[in-house]
């Protein structure tokens, strides 16, 4: 059996998440809310200013409660063999893996959420129903060529990332084109499109200083659907923000490992769903894992 952790990313926020968790591990509750200079336990389970939907605000908050909830996980007895996260939820995969600690992890995810809460002007569509390849097509007839695909989710799940005006004058003709569904997403920008280099380029001496190990456990990179090293830990980070999340690819590729089981960390199911429609839609037994462990 090949154990696997999957980390949800922003989106799968609420008010109340981490009540439970905060009281099991106060220590860490209280060094997060340290490290970022406001009350963790506060956010979560109050929200009185409404800030739990500000990407500012989300990606420390999921972080941590993410981070507690596999550290619950690991004490009732559960370790993965290999840790994947979806977006932000990968910081957590690699804080899993020990490529840092909570607190570094914490302080690298609040520059992240600053860098890329910069990048305005913009916005995300979610596309369901229709498979990739007709999906760009469709784009690409249409001259939408300012919109990139930034969630590679499901054979039939696709987010969409670029300007407004595009994304609303593009959502009426996708659903004409036989879409199921195009709705926009609650968020400030165009995450993971070209959109975000400034975002990355902003990010890029942060973690270029930061002491990075290498991965005790297979991580899998949302932006090549291949394992992280030591040697490629920075760039893998860096490339995340402004490169499509390749989901779905990464999800296939574990499926041709020994008997994978995944397991969601925390209180979303979305990465689930996601697992279950892959493993319907998934291509033929012999499909090759990841490099690093197709000898494993």
């Amino acid at each position: 059996m090949t154990r696997i952790f999957m980390f949800p990313g922003q989106g799968a926020q609420r008010v109340g998440m981490g009540r439970e968790l905060f009281d099991r591990f106060p220590h860490l509750e209280a060094e997060a809310s340290e490290v970022l200079g406001y009350s963790l336990r506060t956010l979560c389970l109050e929200d009185p200013e409404g800030q739990l939907g500000n990407t500012r605000y989300t990606q420390p908050a999921m972080y941590a409660v993410n981070a507690l909830a596999h550290r619950a996980a690991v004490e009732d007895g559960d370790r993965p063999d290999v840790a994947i996260g979806h977006s932000l939820g990968e910081y957590n995969a690699l804080e899993a893996a020990g490529v840092f600690g909570f607190a570094d992890g914490l302080r690298l995810v609040a520059a992240r959420a600053r860098a890329m809460a910069d990048v305005t002007g913009g916005g995300m569509s979610a596309v369901v129903g229709l498979p990739e390849t007709k999906l760009r097509f469709l784009l690409l007839r249409a001259g939408f060529a300012d919109l990139d695909m930034a969630n590679l989710n499901t054979a039939a799940q696709t987010v969409l990332a670029g300007p407004v005006e595009d994304l609303e004058e593009a959502g009426q003709i996708l659903e004409d084109a036989g879409a199921r569904m195009v709705r926009r997403l609650a968020v400030s920008g165009p995450f993971h499109s070209r959109y975000m280099a400034p975002a990355a380029a902003a990010l890029a001496p942060v973690i270029r200083s930061a002491r990075l190990a290498a991965p005790a456990v297979t991580v899998i990179a949302n932006c090549t659907a291949q394992p992280y090293t030591a040697e490629n830990a920075a760039d893998l980070m860096l490339e995340q923000i402004d490169h499509p999340v390749r989901w779905r690819e990464t999800v296939e590729s574990l499926l041709a490992l020994p008997d994978p089981q995944f397991t969601e960390i925390g209180e979303s199911t979305i990465l689930t769903s996601m697992v279950r429609q892959i493993r319907r839609d998934a291509k033929p037994a012999g499909t090759p894992a990841p490099r690093q462990l197709a000898a494993a």
